[in-house]
C-alpha cells in the first residue's frame, strides 16, 4: 500500500513510526507544515514530523497551500494509494482529495461524533468524563464528518491532564491507524455514517483561555487545571504577580471567604484556595521567574501575607 502522509505535530509521530515500521505498508512521501520561526531567538524550526521524516530518510513536501495547481500535480506524479491525515493543518480540497484511488483517511483523537474541532483531548477532560478515544475516519470536505471506520475507547483516569491523555491517544491512535490501512488494503472496512444530532464541536484553545474563575466550583476547577495542562496552561495572579498552576486536589470543605482567597498557606500543610463551592488545594505551581516547585517547597521560600486573594489581573 503506497500511501502519503500527512501531518504536523507531535501528535502525528507515533503515528508515522508506526506506519514506517510496517512491510506491508510504504511511505512515498510526508506532507507537512512549512518551518516557523520561533522563540526569542525566531529560530526557524522543523515540525515533530518533518523531524522524524528526516531521521527515516523519507521525501518530505512543505506546502504553504497544499491544494493549489503545482502541488496537486506534484502529488499525482507520486500515483499514491491512499493519503493518511493525522493533524496536519490545513483543509483539503475536493480536487486534491480525488487524486486517492483508495482515498484519503484521519485519524481524530475523540469517538466522534463527538467533539469534533481542534481540542477534543482538552474539552473531554474539562466535561469531566471518564472515558474518551480515538477514530479513525474517511475524509470529507466538513470538518471531521466522514464516515467512521473503527474507534477505540480509552480511560480517562483522575491523574490524567491533557498532556498525559494525548500521549495515550497518539500511541493507541497508531495501532488503530495500523490496523485501519492494512484492513482497507486485505479486506472491506466498516463505513459508518456520523449523527450529526449527537455531535459536538471544539475551538481552538487561545492562551488566554487558561486564565482562572475563582468563581466556578471545585470539581470543575480540578477538571480546568488538569484540561488546561500542559497548554495553554491554567494561570491566576498572586500579587500582582503572573501564577502558572500545574495540579490540584478538591477539598470537600468550605468557608465563607469569598472565591480566591488564599484560605491557607503553610509549607506543612499546604495551599488551600476558597472557590465558588469547596476548596481547593495547589499541589504544584510555578511563580513568574521561578522554577515549577510543589506548593510546600514554594512557601518556604515566599512568605503570603494574611487575607491575600488569587486574581484574575495582574499588577500593571
Amino acid at each position: 500500500m503506497n500511501i502519503i502522509f500527512a501531518g504536523t505535530p507531535e501528535f502525528a509521530v507515533p503515528s508515522l513510526n508506526k506506519l514506517a515500521d510496517s512491510d506491508q505498508i510504504n511511505i512515498i512521501a510526508v506532507i507537512t507544515q512549512p518551518d516557523r520561526r520561533r522563540g526569542r531567538g525566531k529560530k526557524l524550526k522543523y515540525s515533530p514530523v518533518k523531524k522524524e521524516a528526516l531521521k527515516r530518510d523519507l521525501k518530505v513536501l512543505q506546502p504553504k497551500n497544499i491544494n493549489g495547481k503545482k502541488n496537486i500535480e506534484q502529488i499525482k506524479d507520486f500515483e499514491p494509494d491512499l493519503l493518511v491525515v493525522v493533524a496536519y493543518g490545513q483543509i483539503l480540497s475536493e480536487e486534491f482529495l480525488n487524486i486517492f484511488k483508495k482515498g484519503s483517511i484521519n485519524l481524530h483523537a475523540s469517538l466522534l461524533p463527538e467533539y469534533r474541532g481542534s481540542s477534543p483531548i482538552q474539552q473531554a477532560i474539562l466535561d469531566g468524563k471518564a472515558n474518551t478515544g480515538i477514530t479513525t475516519m474517511y475524509i470529507k470536505r466538513e470538518l471531521d464528518q466522514g464516515d467512521i471506520i473503527y474507534q477505540e475507547e480509552v480511560e480517562i483516569t483522575k491523574d490524567d491532564n491533557a498532556g498525559t491523555l494525548h500521549d495515550k491517544l497518539s500511541i493507541i491512535g497508531s495501532e488503530l491507524l495500523k490496523k485501519t490501512i492494512i484492513d482497507l488494503k486485505d479486506k472491506t472496512v466498516p463505513r459508518i455514517k456520523q449523527s450529526d444530532k449527537l455531535s459536538s464541536y471544539t475551538e481552538q484553545l487561545k492562551k488566554e483561555d487558561g486564565l482562572i474563575n475563582w468563581e466556578k466550583d471545585s470539581n470543575f476547577l480540578f477538571n480546568f487545571v488538569r484540561a488546561m495542562n500542559p497548554w495553554p496552561g491554567s494561570f491566576t495572579y498572586l500579587n500582582g504577580k503572573f501564577l502558572k498552576i500545574f495540579k490540584v486536589e478538591t477539598i470537600d470543605q468550605d468557608t465563607d471567604q469569598r472565591p480566591g482567597s488564599i484560605v491557607k498557606a503553610d509549607p506543612k500543610e499546604g495551599f488551600f484556595v476558597q472557590t465558588g463551592n469547596g476548596l481547593l488545594e495547589i499541589k504544584e505551581l510555578q511563580l513568574a521567574g521561578k522554577n515549577k516547585m510543589t506548593s510546600k517547597e514554594f512557601l518556604r521560600g515566599y512568605k503570603i501575607g494574611d487575607n491575600s486573594t488569587l486574581t484574575e489581573k495582574g499588577s500593571g
